[in-house]
């Protein structure tokens, strides 16, 4: 948490860099603010400030219906670097506690249920059970004011066990019925049409989105993703059947706009998850462009291109098969093996999903899933023998081996795991903890394209000096493996 002084001099600038970072709430109204927001600033003895929404509401405080905090840059960034805190803070975002316990949670972290704990009240100033309370209610909050669910199903996509619970919790919080809530807006509500969702995600600032877009599009497998000059398409699978999802990027007001399609409400809060690790949208990048810019390499790049973000993946196993095919071989050549697995192995979508909210995507087909390549003919894809030995070793610890929960392993441990794997090497289990679960400090040491931007070579002299460049870059060095990515296709 920084220095309260600081909070309230930039709640007097309303500085949109501190936007998520920390919340306002005022004992005079009983509300919490973000520090954008457009009230007038209260007087400074009637200030208190929180790390996080579910704090500010734990102390007995309501969410501000201009400022909407629920719709702020997310926070987990500024948590730190604690590695346990925001693998937690994915899990709950995924529902982990919807039907689980801390202990539970703890379990799966490999931590202590106390340890957890005190963890979050150091770094969030609220419990485990507390940010997952708030993020349930923020999302019900979204989804009764910008759709037309019933509230049962709201009830369900936000994670409430029963329609009275939601009640009961969304009354207290915001001291008014859900429905009262839902005609106050219902002019605003966009129609989506059957199990659509229309939901925006906040950027926090610099955000350089057509680099991402950029990196997304020379990577995308037709029929499976599109991506525009400013929006992008994708299919996937979910527990409860096909899904699909178009968003747009909106630089005007620093959001995107995303339609997901889904087969059921339930699944709604892992895809938005799935989303914002996607497009890496709760970095601080103005943090770590600071950081970066310290190296003389990388100094004119981060001044010439601020905020660029490290490109997330929707699946991990789908990433997985793409790292293991890109083993020394082109990013195209990688794509078309891509392509021809997905023909072979990937079902049909849906003629309404690939029409359904996505315009001229083309979207028509899903990529495999682990089950579907474990057993498949792998034979004439234009792999070496090894290699595709390596992919069926890759779709069994997937499918249920080691790799089945691959989101709630911890870096260290996801990486010894795909390493040991045969025909898998470093390379490729550190582009998976990078793309695949969004691992800040993943770097692949031995990446040609980073050695060359660098001027070295894979001799043991050009190691040793990457390695002791690299440690400059620690715990970010997964973004400087980007912006090395960036000069060498600047100067091929």
């Amino acid at each position: 948490m920084i220095d309260d002084d600081i909070c309230y001099r930039a709640l007097g600038k309303r500085d949109p860099r501190f936007d998520g970072r920390f919340f306002t709430a005022v004992t005079t109204t009983g509300i919490y603010c973000r520090p954008i927001c457009p009230s007038p600033r209260p007087r400074r003895t009637n200030c208190k400030f929180f790390p996080s929404a579910a704090a500010a509401e734990q102390a007995g405080f309501r969410a501000c219906r201009r400022c909407r905090p629920e719709t702020a840059p997310g926070s987990p960034a500024w948590a730190g670097v604690d590695t346990t805190v925001n693998r937690a803070l994915k899990l709950i975002d995924e529902g982990a506690l919807d039907h689980g316990s801390v202990a539970d949670l703890a379990d799966r972290l490999g931590v202590g249920d106390r340890h957890l704990r005190r963890l979050f009240d150091e770094r969030l100033g609220a419990s485990p059970a507390a940010v997952a309370h708030t993020q349930r209610l923020h999302l019900a909050r979204r989804l009764v004011e910008t759709t037309d669910l019933p509230m049962t199903e709201v009830a369900q996509a936000s994670g409430f066990g029963s329609l009275r619970r939601f009640n009961d919790a969304f009354a207290k919080c915001f001291r008014q019925p859900p429905t009262a809530l839902r005609r106050a807006g219902l002019d605003d509500v966009e129609s989506a049409g059957d199990c659509a969702f229309v939901l925006t995600f906040a950027w926090r600032r610099p955000y350089d989105w057509r680099h991402l877009l950029g990196f997304l599009r020379r990577r995308a497998l037709a029929g499976t993703e599109a991506c525009g000059d400013d929006w992008y398409a994708r299919t996937f699978h979910t527990a409860q059947g096909p899904g699909a999802v178009h968003a747009r990027f909106d630089p005007v007001r620093e959001r995107v706009v995303a339609r997901l399609t889904l087969p059921s409400p339930r699944v709604l809060r892992p895809a938005i998850w799935r989303l914002r690790a996607l497009f890496d949208l709760d970095a601080n990048s103005a943090a770590i462009d600071a950081e970066l810019a310290r190296d003389p390499a990388l100094a004119a790049d981060v001044r010439h291109r601020p905020g660029i973000r490290v490109p997330g993946t929707w699946d991990p196993f789908e990433f997985a098969c793409r790292a293991v095919i890109g083993q020394q071989v082109s990013v195209k050549g990688a794509r078309t093996i891509a392509l021809r697995l997905a023909a072979r192995c990937g079902e049909a979508l849906p003629d309404d999903l690939g029409t359904s909210g996505n315009g001229d995507a083309g979207l028509d087909r899903l990529f495999p899933t682990a089950a579907d390549v474990v057993d498949a003919d792998l034979d004439g894809l234009g792999m070496p023998g090894r290699r595709v030995e390596a992919l069926r070793a890759v779709a069994r610890a997937f499918h249920d081996g080691p790799l089945a929960d691959a989101r709630s392993l911890a870096p260290d441990v996801l990486r010894a795991t795909i390493a040991g794997l045969p025909g898998v090497g470093p390379w490729t289990a550190e582009t998976i903890a990078m793309r695949a679960i969004g691992d800040p400090d993943a770097f692949p040491g031995t990446d040609l394209g980073v050695l060359k931007a660098l001027g070295l070579d894979l001799s043991a002299d050009g190691r040793r000096e990457l390695d002791a460049r690299s440690a400059a870059w620690r715990p970010w060095r997964a973004y400087a493996t980007v912006r090395l990515w960036n000069l060498q296709e600047d100067n091929p």
